[in-house]
């Protein structure tokens, strides 16, 4: 990676979702609890969902197009989209048979346990492919304005979400990562994540912990 492109919150973003799916094995093996109801509930695996459904679709509508552009004539290059593009369509039919589970009233832990184990096994493994191999042909490919186009998309389609999914991603990210963000902010937003926001997003016991 030659450093062109700031990453940072791409990877905030692929951390909070390997957070994420951390806490979803944890309440899968929990037997003090009905772990289908607690994965139900919007707060948990309902944010994860947008969050995740949110990022790829913007990386489908603003980023593969102009890499796939960029790469267009290199056949090693093109295989490196081919494999991630496909990985994404392989996630959609992962994340309905969890929506099938939750729904599902006589569903048992141990299917609980596994469909939501199938999602984090293909979806970790995602990741770490486009860390390794996308990302940095992104960074030697594209030009900072398609970068920021992509960034610009992302936002819009985050809109009204950004309340609940901004402190969400920024839940365990790097104290420097938290400072980059907060810093980019107009000064009304950064008044609203820091007083409204955050607090709110920390009193969500969205795991059940208490339980």
């Amino acid at each position: 990676m030659t450093g062109n492109i700031d990453m940072s919150m791409m990877y905030a973003m692929h951390n909070a979702l390997r957070r994420d799916l951390t806490k979803m094995a944890e309440v899968a093996a929990r037997t003090d609890v009905d772990p289908r109801r607690i994965l139900a509930n919007g707060s948990s695996y309902g944010l994860f969902k947008k969050a995740l459904t949110i990022h790829h679709g913007s990386e489908d509508d603003a980023l593969w197009p102009p890499l796939r552009e960029a790469v267009a004539g290199k056949p090693d290059e093109e295989a490196v989209l081919d494999a991630i593009e496909a990985e994404h369509a392989q996630l959609d039919p992962l994340l309905e048979s969890v929506d099938a589970v939750l729904a599902d009233e006589g569903a048992d832990r141990e299917k609980v346990a596994s469909v939501t184990g199938a999602l984090a096994e293909a979806l970790a493994a995602h990741l770490e492919h486009e860390e390794k191999e996308a990302l940095p042909l992104i960074d030697a490919r594209l030009t900072q304005e398609q970068w920021q186009h992509y960034s610009e998309v992302h936002v819009a389609k985050t809109g009204p979400d950004t309340a609940t999914l901004l402190p969400w991603l920024l839940e365990d990210a790097d104290e420097n990562v938290v400072e980059m963000m907060t810093a980019r902010m107009p000064e009304n937003v950064r008044a609203m994540f820091a007083d409204q926001w955050a607090p709110a997003y920390r009193d969500r016991d969205r795991w059940n912990a208490a339980s």
